[in-house]
């Protein structure tokens, strides 16, 4: 079980309920990509073996009411605009980079294929 650290745990001192959900991701993430580094910063976590290719954070992708109690949302760098009805939200910050968002409500959804979306962006940002 992946226990998260002291600067992770501070992130979610005002959203306690959403840890399990964050710790349901950082769990199958290192499974998958041990080497990964992690940052936490005032907004986001980031994910990153040498580029940034995922982030957990509390960002607004949808309005309040079609949000799920807890939630966290998870952010992947991916080379195409991924059509799913998962996706939360998606941009094309710069030509070939796609910032798609993915709404998280329980441990759950962290499954097999959202899994295989990060590791999309985990080799896209080995590539970069």
């Amino acid at each position: 079980m992946y226990t998260p650290r002291p600067d992770e745990l501070l992130f979610f001192d005002k959203h306690a309920d959403a840890l399990p959900l964050y710790t349901a991701f950082a769990e199958k993430l290192f499974d998958r990509f041990p080497e990964t580094s992690v940052r936490t910063q005032k907004t986001q976590i980031t994910f990153s073996d040498r580029y940034v290719y995922a982030c957990v954070s509390f960002l607004r992708v949808k309005k309040k009411a079609q949000l799920p109690d807890p939630y966290i949302v998870i952010t992947l760098g991916l080379s195409y605009p991924l059509e799913s009805p998962r996706v939360a939200g998606k941009t094309e910050p710069y030509p070939g980079r796609w910032t798609t968002h993915f709404v998280i409500g329980a441990p759950s959804d962290v499954d097999d294929e959202l899994l295989e979306w990060v590791g999309q962006a985990h080799e896209y940002a080995k590539r970069k």
